[in-house]
């Protein structure tokens, strides 16, 4: 029973307590003094005590605890004016713990995005500062006398542009990831054959496969067309990046597969090697910007560590998924759909 009693309710009984407390003093006053004046003197002062607590209750207590909590009730249930002294107590404890629940959750959210805006502020920093201390330090060696010295003025030169590209690489993908997050760009969907933009994008890959002794192949199941409806120059971007991936963390001599499933209503892609693999820990990461499994390999090998959060975006911009299996020294697969044609 006691938990559906009210705000004002509890005022009124506090209220009446304190007033019985008052009649008992006075009656106990009139059996032991028998003095009208002192009894007189202690009615008017038990009576200004009964004033002072409710308007004591009234004014500084309950009054301010309903404003917590009606403040607390509007925002939850967004009806503005509503009367908390007649919700029970029980009511309004449940929303306002369902309240700092919430409220917590926010707090927590917030404390992870300021997390993770804080490491790519810092992995953003450390990328651009990379190419440009290079491109520095060449310059300046260049400057100092080195352009005159034909053993390495040439070298520095490429050099020095190498990183100047880097640099344009690094700004352009993040470019596509700004554009493509905030809705700005326009996908292009029109019909067109998987297999066929598969095996033109080998051709494009055909040296750089060759110098590491990559194998691309088609897998032999994937002999029909396989048509969906998607950006086919966002597509290529995609094919790219993780072939490039793959190629790149791939082990000498290995195999770089592109497999097609027809799912009825969409046609799932699946790119797998037998490389390097990653290791679990590292999985939920590697679609996040700048994210490198291991930094010092991954600068060597080159890129802007953005392809594939360029990849999990454009996909994601058709409506589709991207996910991704690996095992350590097996190798890994990357596999999204697209709508079938």
């Amino acid at each position: 029973m006691y938990k559906n009693i009210t705000i004002r309710q509890i005022t009124i009984l506090i209220t009446v307590l304190v007033s019985v407390i008052n009649l008992l003093c006075i009656w106990l006053s009139y059996n032991y003094f028998n003095n009208i004046w002192l009894i007189t003197s202690l009615i008017v002062i038990l009576a200004l005590n009964f004033l002072i607590v409710r308007f004591f209750l009234e004014k500084y207590v309950f009054r301010k605890i309903k404003l917590i909590y009606k403040l607390i009730y509007d925002s939850k249930k967004e009806k503005p004016g509503s009367d908390l002294s007649q919700e029970s107590l029980e009511d309004v404890n449940a929303s306002v713990m369902e309240w700092a629940m919430n409220t917590k959750k926010e707090i927590a959210t917030l404390k992870s995005l300021e997390e993770y805006r804080k490491n790519y502020v810092g992995n953003i920093s450390h990328e651009l500062k990379t190419p440009i201390f290079s491109i520095q330090a060449y310059l300046h060696t260049l400057i100092e006398g080195g352009l005159y010295d034909d053993k390495i003025n040439n070298d520095y030169l490429k050099r020095a542009a190498d990183n100047v590209e880097r640099l344009q690489n690094i700004v352009e993908d993040l470019d596509i990831i700004t554009k493509l997050e905030s809705g700005q760009t326009e996908l292009d969907i029109k019909k067109f054959d998987l297999k066929e933009l598969v095996r033109d994008i080998f051709l494009d890959l055909k040296s750089i496969a060759k110098k590491k002794k990559i194998s691309l192949q088609l897998k032999e199941m994937a002999s029909p067309p396989y048509f969906v409806l998607a950006d086919r120059e966002a597509i290529r971007q995609v094919f790219t990046n993780l072939l490039v991936n793959s190629i790149k963390y791939g082990k000498e001599n290995g195999t770089t597969k592109v497999s097609f499933y027809d799912m009825d209503t969409e046609i799932l892609t699946e790119v797998s090697d037998n490389g390097i693999g990653v290791e679990d820990k590292h999985l939920k990461h590697v679609f996040d910007r700048f994210y490198r499994v291991d930094s010092s390999r991954s600068r060597k090998q080159g890129g802007s560590g953005l392809g594939l959060s360029i990849v999990k975006h454009i996909i994601e911009a058709h409506d589709q998924t991207i996910n991704v299996r690996s095992t350590v020294n097996l190798g890994s697969t990357f596999g999204f759909t697209l709508k079938k044609a």
